[in-house]
């Protein structure tokens, strides 16, 4: 994996483990790389402490202003740096007296970028006339299966919850030849499904057997991650697939977890330094809020965001059967690089 690759995935997981602890049970979904690009603007123009930190939790193993030799201390070359290099740029408004304009506007922005699927991401409230500095940021993606389910085989079928109920979902099924693996410990299927092109994909970690899907995420890290969605491992085989067709809307605001990360500095007032964005004073960080929107089913997934060593392949009956009729992790990732665009847990549909 690449350097940025690695720092994706780590990053990724990182997040996904906080968002786990703060949010026992329920759904979760992300886009780690639209965090990472978004987050890296900012650093693009920290200095000192602040840089220092944001780099830890970035996993950036270089600062990112190397990228370009020519960047120094001015606004004027932050703006045009931040424009060349992410393909957006610093778009000042006034929070003070125009707030409820500024908000709708941000929002009209997002949502048009996200084709209408990313709608308010700034409540009413959620920014008020003290704010300095936030961060907006959007991805979109909408994929369709390179071998697509037929409607006519989905069917209304139960799915277990982790409360030992269960609800009853619309359960898409195809049978075709996808790439598989099977880990010993703790035990899972994993399953790749591939978009039209080769170029992204569907990774799923779904618990079978006696296990759940706490111990998938307790062993969850980049090691683990990288050895049970490897090459090696993913064996294409015959495979009867069942997957919920199901639909996530979730909005994170992520300050506090930056912080317990150990980005402190960039939200404190007194302690940030954005010296490279600005020479004003007291320039920091507000906010930090992330939504993004899923959607999958039959045709494939309409995606937006505005982040054990034991694996043994066993002896391989005919035909496979996945059946995600239960709590599972997924991942949407680009193939060649393995960079992780979205990440989620679906625990219920």
């Amino acid at each position: 994996m690449s350097p940025l690759s690695t720092a994706n995935a780590e990053f990724c997981l990182d997040v996904f483990k906080e968002l786990n602890s703060n949010n026992v049970g329920e759904n979760i979904f992300f886009s780690p790389l639209s965090l990472l690009y978004a987050l890296s603007m900012v650093l693009l123009g920290a200095r000192r402490s602040s840089a220092e930190q944001m780099e830890k939790v970035l996993h950036f193993k270089h600062d990112v202003r190397s990228l370009k030799p020519e960047f120094k201390d001015s606004s004027k070359k932050y703006l045009s740096c931040s424009e060349e290099l992410f393909g957006t740029r610093l778009q000042p408004v006034d929070f003070e007296h125009s707030l409820e304009e500024t908000r709708e506007t941000i929002n009209a922005w997002v949502e048009s970028k996200t084709y209408g699927k990313v709608k308010n991401l700034f409540a009413k409230g959620t920014i008020d006339s003290s704010s300095v500095m936030v961060l907006v940021n959007v991805i979109y993606f909408k994929g369709q299966w390179k071998n697509k389910f037929e409607e006519r085989e989905t069917i209304k079928a139960p799915f277990q919850l982790s409360d030992g109920k269960s609800v009853i979902v619309e359960m898409m099924h195809q049978t075709g030849m996808f790439k598989l693996a099977f880990i010993g410990e703790p035990q899972m299927q994993v399953l790749e499904l591939p978009y039209v092109n080769n170029r992204l994909s569907m990774v799923i970690l779904l618990p079978v057997g006696l296990a759940n899907l706490k111990q998938i995420e307790k062993q969850l890290n980049l090691k683990t991650f990288q050895k049970w969605t490897s090459s090696s491992n993913m064996v294409k085989r015959e495979v009867e697939v069942h997957i919920p067709r199901f639909r996530l809307e979730i909005k994170y605001e992520l300050n506090t977890l930056l912080r317990s990360l150990g980005m402190t500095d960039i939200f404190d007032q007194m302690k940030a330094d954005l010296s490279g964005i600005s020479p004003a004073k007291h320039l920091y960080l507000s906010k930090v809020i992330h939504k993004s929107y899923v959607d999958v089913n039959e045709e494939g997934t309409e995606a937006a965001a505005a982040t054990g060593d034991s694996v043994g392949v066993k002896r391989l009956p005919i035909r496979a059967q996945f059946m995600a009729n239960h709590p599972f992790l997924f991942f949407i990732r680009h193939i060649d690089t393995n960079t992780i665009l979205f990440c989620g847990r679906l625990t219920s549909p």
